[in-house]
């Protein structure tokens, strides 16, 4: 594949990807405007998990250009993805690990992660909370852009009818949508008040949700 053509692929799944959100803009924005109130340090070490090509890490590069970005990646391809979408800075690095069995090293200022934790069961989304707390930094910060269930069956139907309401609207063809709730139908989303408690007993501090939508909510936390 050339240069190009891999530059054009990214753009096709970026495009898709907004599309597939409806709440794009304000979702990815809530987390940015997180990082904007943040008191960050100078370079700030940042943490991205299960990164899927690198969009959410590539906004926060713009907020914060002399970070040292480490990306996550769960797949081959995301791993391509993200190498291309950040090739020539000298100030991203990369690893390909399952989320439930990555190190994650540390100290990091930063951890963001958007659409990965959902693929993980809930006892590996509490160990990783766990595994979150111990690796940040003091003042650091933790920011899940997430997709959560609902809270009863009814409100879950109610998730996915709005959903897919909104995305025919912004024009995810047919074929795309049933491709997503497939996805959707393998994963293992938890709802928002069981993430919240689940960080919060993992000793993440200031644990909040700063956007939601239906499915798609920002939360994030602190170390103590």
């Amino acid at each position: 594949m050339s240069a190009r053509a891999s530059l054009l692929e990214t753009g096709r799944n970026d495009a898709l990807q907004r599309n597939l959100i409806p709440c794009f803009d304000a979702f990815y924005g809530a987390a940015l405007t997180l990082i904007d109130d943040w008191n960050a340090p100078t370079r700030p070490r940042v943490l991205d998990l299960g990164s899927n090509g690198g969009l959410f890490a590539s906004f926060v590069r713009g907020r914060l250009p002399h970070a040292h970005l480490h990306l996550v990646e769960e797949t081959p391809a995301a791993l391509e993805q993200s190498r291309r979408r950040f090739a020539g800075d000298a100030r991203v690095s990369f690893a390909m690990a399952e989320l439930d069995q990555a190190d994650l090293r540390g100290p990091w200022d930063l951890i963001i992660t958007s659409l990965a934790i959902h693929h993980l069961d809930h006892s590996a989304k509490r160990d990783l909370y766990g595994r979150v707390n111990q690796v940040l930094a003091p003042g650091g910060l933790f920011i899940s852009a997430e997709q959560v269930a609902g809270p009863t069956a009814e409100l879950e139907s109610q998730y996915d009818r709005l959903w897919q309401a909104e995305a025919g609207d912004l024009g995810v063809p047919a074929v795309e949508l049933s491709r997503a709730r497939d996805r959707l139908r393998q994963d293992h989303c938890a709802t928002l008040g069981e993430q919240l408690m689940w960080m919060a007993e993992a000793g993440l501090a200031d644990v909040d949700c700063a956007f939601k939508h239906w499915r798609f909510a920002v939360m994030s936390a602190r170390h103590h």
